[in-house]
């Protein structure tokens, strides 16, 4: 089985391929980080414009990269949702015009489960960070009837979801207010970072000389919910102490930024692993799987590694953030389960994690 994904939730335009293995045979991603970056944010209508721009010879680019044509393809699966309306429009559209060209099989794929499945798929010559065979260590806890907690922690969703042997999914709990991936970037703007904020962080709280002052931890008690408005706003007061935000004529010291990326960071991380290791263990689960944008940073990644007693699953960095192989991937599953959806399928902004398209 070959299936192709096209991914355009945001501001990336990506197409992928994958086998019925999950080996990724192409992904291909055009950014817009460079455009969006002089704005400090997306902009909603230049993204769907570049979108336009891009898909299709990203499309062509993902079939040349695979070496395969529209004959090899068994299903083409798409993101109608969530995202930006005008930016989802843009993929599924192109999907349903070369399914409808071609006769091959349409299948609409939820982006946060994409980002989950990602963890099912495998990379040429990647490094895999658990030392096991991914795929196999995922299909083998859930033959065993036991659940998967995962982490899905990005610029737009922070959730907590168990997936359960039948591969359904369960939401135990999600952000109150802002992602952590938002966080990152609203913070980055505070320190007089570059956008994307989470790389810049990571950065900067590496050129720490000193232990930094710790900052608060929001728990959200009794609950795997998460909150990150309250961390935001302790930045944002102690920059103003500390005389970075606003700049000033004299800048902070590079010292005194680092140190508070620094501290942002590892309170962000604490939070993130302690709570997810927390629910990992009610629920009984064999496994854990961490994806999504901020899957990619890197102390996040080496602390569930460290500390979690469970398996841990984060895809490699090309995978975490968005991408069309993640689609192709959450497109086999479910057109593996029968899944097809017919030319009513539609653009959902607001699609939950879980949510199956119902279409005629």
């Amino acid at each position: 089985m070959i299936v192709l994904g096209i991914e355009t939730s945001c501001d990336e335009t990506s197409a992928g391929i994958v086998d019925t293995s999950g080996n990724v045979l192409a992904n291909v991603v055009a950014s817009q980080v460079d455009i969006h970056a002089r704005y400090g944010g997306i902009v909603p209508e230049i993204a769907s414009r570049q979108h336009v721009i891009d898909i299709r010879s990203v499309v062509t680019s993902s079939l040349q990269q695979a070496d395969k044509d529209w004959n090899d393809l068994d299903a083409i699966a798409v993101t109608h949702g969530p995202g930006l309306a005008g930016s989802l429009i843009i993929g599924l559209n192109m999907a349903k015009g070369l399914s409808a060209a071609t006769g091959v099989p349409l299948v609409g794929v939820n982006h946060l489960e994409g980002h989950i499945f990602a963890a099912w798929a495998t990379l040429k010559d990647r490094p895999v960070d658990s030392g096991e065979n991914d795929r196999e260590l995922l299909d083998g806890v859930l033959a065993e009837g036991k659940s998967v907690m995962c982490l899905l922690v990005s610029g737009g969703h922070t959730e907590l979801v168990l997936l359960h042997p039948n591969r359904r999914f369960e939401l135990i709990g999600g952000t109150r207010d802002d992602a952590a991936g938002e966080a990152f970037d609203k913070v980055a703007r505070v320190l007089g970072l570059r956008y994307p904020g989470g790389p810049e962080i990571q950065r900067v709280a590496t050129m720490v000389t000193s232990e930094p002052e710790p900052l608060s931890r929001a728990w959200m008690k009794g609950t795997y919910d998460f909150s990150f408005s309250g961390i935001k706003t302790a930045v944002l007061n102690r920059a103003r102490r500390e005389g970075i935000y606003p700049p000033a004529e004299q800048p902070a010291s590079p010292d005194v930024v680092a140190n508070l990326a620094r501290a942002f960071q590892d309170s962000v991380v604490d939070v993130l692993v302690t709570k997810t290791l927390a629910a990992a263990a009610e629920f009984g689960c064999g496994a854990i799987v961490v994806a999504g944008g901020v899957a990619a940073n890197g102390p996040l990644r080496e602390a569930f590694h460290s500390l979690s007693p469970v398996p841990v699953v984060i895809p490699p960095i090309s995978l975490c953030t968005d991408n069309g192989a993640m689609i192709a991937m959450a497109g086999a599953m479910r057109f593996s389960e029968g899944a097809r959806d017919g030319w009513g399928l539609d653009v959902e902004p607001g699609l939950r994690i879980g949510s199956v398209a119902v279409t005629t």
